[in-house]
């Protein structure tokens, strides 16, 4: 079987349009991206994968747009936030993982997700779709909301985040390709573990839904170590404990089902007509133990309320910051 172009070996192969990497020649030459189709998916299994202090503000007002729905549609402000670098931000494809209280540290974070921007051309975000999602460990409600105030504040147009800010990492490169994004963030250390005193991680896949190449990658560690400023709109914590849009001025919050498009998704890819009549004969049986990971956000909808598997299947079904004290995902 053929090996992608980053090196990995795909699990199937799904026609779905893709744009190159941000940055790059194609990128910006309509007729070359255009000519890009390749067929790449990576299907892997579900398990896989401090608000920075305001110190300064360039003061300008925008007026707010209406949107329909459960939104509110409010006036949007922007703040430069001094900063300078801080060491240890090298990057590579699996993003950057340290502990939880390192990126607790004072514009750890901000400082990354501003130097990310830094390195992508404005045309590959300006008023764009991004998606944001994780696996549920502790610090992502925290940086869910420095992400979103820092996107805003670079000129991201929407926003799509999964409900309480879970999204699988295969989910969100779904998402990615079916919403046509400009690119996404998954918050996750993938197996390491989570708490307070234990991992947290962030990465970028960019409009593929595959993880930022090298190229860019070594763009994003070389801003880090020049970064002076870090721009971020002036708003509330969003809520993401619920479905629904929220909007200021030209930016959109739309807090998404984590699961319903990767559910979609799945049900070309694989048989489940045939998957549910299997779970059906009464000589089989079956246990998932979702391990308090993100798995259990996706193992009601898919096993049990699509595929008829009995509830009682699934174990450790409630996703933790945690992890139950246990391993993130199954091995």
């Amino acid at each position: 079987m053929a090996t992608s172009s980053l090196g990995f070996r795909p699990s199937f192969s799904v026609p779905l349009p893709t744009r190159p990497p941000p940055g790059t020649a194609a990128a910006r030459g309509s007729a070359a991206a255009a000519a890009l189709r390749p067929r790449l998916l990576l299907l892997t299994p579900l398990c896989c994968s401090t608000t920075p202090r305001n110190r300064g503000s360039l003061g300008f007002l925008v007026r707010a747009s209406s949107s329909s729905g459960p939104s509110t549609a409010e006036a949007l402000k922007f703040k430069s936030i001094p900063t300078k670098p801080v060491e240890g931000q090298k990057t590579g494809t699996s993003g950057l993982r340290k502990k939880v209280k390192v990126f607790q540290q004072e514009n750890y974070l901000a400082n990354w997700i501003q130097a990310l921007f830094n390195s992508l051309p404005p045309e590959d975000y300006k008023d764009g779709l991004l998606v944001l999602g994780g696996d549920g460990r502790y610090f992502n409600r925290e940086a869910a909301q420095i992400i979103i105030k820092i996107a805003a504040g670079n000129g991201v147009g929407k926003i799509l985040v999964g409900r309480d800010g879970l999204m699988s990492t295969p989910a969100v490169s779904a998402v990615i390709r079916k919403r046509k994004a400009n690119g996404g963030f998954i918050m996750s250390a993938s197996h390491n573990p989570g708490g307070p005193d234990y991992d947290w991680g962030i990465k970028f896949n960019y409009s593929s839904g595959q993880p930022a190449p090298e190229s860019i990658t070594n763009e994003i560690y070389g801003n880090t170590l020049s970064i002076s400023e870090i721009k971020i709109a002036d708003i509330p914590d969003i809520d993401l404990s619920s479905l629904g849009v929220t909007t200021y001025g030209n930016f959109t919050v739309e807090v998404i089902d984590p699961v319903s498009d990767y559910q979609e998704l799945l049900e070309c890819v694989f048989d489940f007509q045939l998957i549910n009549d299997l779970l059906s004969r009464p000589d089989f049986r079956f246990i998932f133990d979702a391990m308090h990971a993100v798995t259990g956000a996706y193992a009601k909808p898919i096993f049990v309320d699509k595929l008829g598997a009995n509830l009682k299947c699934i174990l450790n079904g409630v996703p933790l910051e945690d992890f139950g004290h246990g391993h993130p995902d199954p091995i």
